[in-house]
């Protein structure tokens, strides 16, 4: 299956497709210089499949983890370009999660101010979510993207054969993500989630999550307006991630915290089994104070007013700017060790 994400700068296709990992040579223009960037969390054999199947291909092995989308690591990544004689028209591959999306994203971005980059997402994080849209970022510190572009991606390539090898706990860390997305525009995902299909489901799984980022990211490339809604349940998510370090939670365990605040108390209902259900967390630990203080130096943020995304009912949602305080208070309130 292909998806096109149609855009007035560009679009690009989204290939969908069991086995096309061994069809990069053919989907994307690999006929050049490729620095190809993966992580040592990731198998090095689909790295390895991709550069088989270029001219000239350079596999650079990140760090597993946050801690590599840094500016040591972007730098080190477009030193490695110059020392090869990568030009303009050469290209960048990510092999690989989230993070690997956004710091090789960048790297593209960054390098003669703009060269090629193709996605090749390995998780499902990044299959039902990051490797679309075309958000590039590192991290300062303990911000999460607080450094980045929007960049978008030549084509991308998921090919779900690839999840095989995920860690279960991986796993429910990426359908976090779809949860989001069912949450906030698809009531029938989200029911597919209840009925605890989601896993037999994969695929479909997938489809539906990027067709509503797809559809998000059309009309609202630069997030000014309605891509908002991808934020559901980050502001907080991103708090958490920054206050448990490198050692804590995932990305997508942290997100599913940050929804729960943000649901009215009959969906809130529906989310906490499904989360459970996934062997996602429901219930903060460590120090929630730390994690209000660093999501207040969220993007999001303004002044003393942040912009948050709530759901009243399944498969529909708000954006409302809410008073810091107030926002705090409702966290507190729902998450401050209190039985939900």
């Amino acid at each position: 299956m292909t998806l096109h994400l149609d855009l007035p700068t560009g679009g690009y296709d989204i290939y969908l497709e069991r086995g096309a990992l061994d069809r990069a040579g053919e989907l994307l223009s690999l006929n050049r210089k490729v620095l190809i960037v993966t992580d040592s969390g990731v198998p090095a054999q689909y790295a390895q499949r991709v550069a088989a199947q270029c001219r000239e291909a350079h596999v650079v092995t990140v760090g597993e983890g946050e801690g590599s989308k840094s500016f040591a690591t972007l730098e080190a990544l477009c030193r490695i370009m110059l020392q090869k004689g990568f030009t303009r028209t050469d290209c960048v591959v990510a092999v690989g999660g989230g993070v690997v999306g956004d710091l090789s994203g960048f790297a593209a971005a960054s390098f003669m101010r703009g060269i090629d980059f193709y996605n090749i997402p390995t998780t499902v994080l990044s299959q039902v979510d990051s490797s679309i849209g075309g958000k590039v970022a590192i991290n300062l510190g303990h911000v999460k993207n607080i450094v980045g572009a929007f960049y978008q991606p030549r084509a991308v390539i998921i090919d779900p054969e690839v999840l095989k090898t995920l860690p279960e706990r991986q796993v429910a860390n990426g359908l976090a993500e779809a949860v989001k997305m069912a949450l906030t525009s698809d009531a029938a995902l989200f029911e597919l989630f209840e009925g605890g299909k989601a896993l037999e489901k994969i695929d479909t799984v997938i489809e539906r999550s990027l067709r509503i980022k797809k559809a998000v990211v059309e009309e609202d490339e630069r997030e000014t307006g309605l891509r908002r809604i991808l934020n559901f349940g980050h502001t907080l998510g991103h708090g958490i991630e920054g206050a448990q370090g490198l050692s804590g939670l995932y990305h997508g365990e942290c997100v599913a915290l940050g929804m729960i605040p943000m649901c009215a108390p009959d969906v809130r209902a529906r989310l906490i089994p499904v989360l459970q259900s996934l062997g996602l967390p429901t219930q903060i630990e460590g120090d929630l104070e730390a994690m209000l203080d660093l999501a207040s130096h969220d993007k999001k943020c303004e002044g003393n007013a942040v912009s948050v995304v709530t759901v009243d009912e399944v498969g529909k949602c708000r954006i409302q700017k809410m008073p810091l305080d107030e926002w705090k208070a409702q966290i507190r309130a729902t998450l401050g060790g209190e039985s939900l």
